[in-house]
């Protein structure tokens, strides 16, 4: 019975982080190119009392089964699903959208280098492209004081349009891929930074080898279905209250065999 209060504790706890998680997904629900997060469970250790296939007599009988009793739940990662995200028409012409595999790169203040899906840009001072933090998008791109439009290609190429009906081309946007996205680091704002197990950025123009194309004045809005969500919120809510009760039950078995007289 003590193993029981422990066994249902652990399973309070992995639907609480569970419900920490679908939580996150629901108030990011139209935050542009938010990737939805999924709570990943491992049963933990096995008390083993009797092993399968251990001898059960002396003529020789063996277990079928054994008596393995778990000991609980734990959370063993959260993991983000990189689907894609339904696109938004927008108007602006610096709002891009990737259509497929891969990631924008973003220079931090301190100089690192940082990814994102969300392609809602604008113009600093100087004519940069940036994101709405201020962060360079890399490799740079600076837009002509004079120029009365821009334009991006599929394949990421960014012209102008200046006085005289002249086309100016000021530069390519280049793309990140990851090995395994699901292992990068998530610093916020719509940022991912690379670790060991995302692997090294892959880096190639869009519509090449694999890699998505760029969507002008649209952008990716977040992949969560709020029907899912609500019932994955639903589901672990239930899964916390029967583990609630399993403690109560418990509770109740002690009682009882404290109360037993002789």
């Amino acid at each position: 019975m003590l193993l029981a209060l422990h066994t249902a504790a652990t399973g309070m706890a992995a639907q609480s982080r569970n419900v920490d998680v679908i939580s996150n997904n629901l108030a990011n629900i139209n935050t542009a190119g938010f990737k939805r997060g999924r709570a990943n469970f491992q049963d933990l250790m096995y008390q083993q009392i009797k092993a399968p296939g251990a001898e059960a007599s002396a003529a020789g009988t063996q277990l079928p089964t054994g008596i393995q009793i778990g000991m609980g739940v734990r959370t063993a990662g959260v993991e983000n699903l990189f689907s894609q995200g339904e696109f938004k028409q927008t108007g602006s012409s610096l709002d891009l959208a990737i259509q497929g595999r891969g990631f924008f790169q973003v220079q931090l203040a301190n100089g690192d280098t940082a990814y994102t899906r969300a392609g809602s840009f604008s113009l600093d001072g100087q004519g940069q492209v940036v994101t709405p933090s201020g962060d360079l998008l890399q490799p740079a791109i600076s837009i002509p004081q004079d120029a009365l439009s821009i334009m991006v290609a599929a394949d990421g190429t960014v012209s102008v349009e200046q006085p005289g009906a002249l086309q100016t081309v000021v530069g390519q946007i280049q793309l990140a891929t990851f090995q395994n996205p699901a292992g990068l680091k998530q610093l916020g704002n719509s940022l991912y930074q690379s670790t060991n197990a995302s692997g090294e950025a892959i880096i190639g123009n869009p519509s090449e080898n694999g890699l998505g194309s760029i969507g002008q004045s649209m952008l990716e809005m977040s992949n969560v279905n709020m029907v899912e969500e609500m019932v994955n919120l639903i589901s672990a809510q239930r899964a916390y209250e029967m583990n609630s009760k399993a403690i109560q039950a418990a509770d109740e078995m002690l009682q009882t065999a404290n109360n037993v007289r002789r």
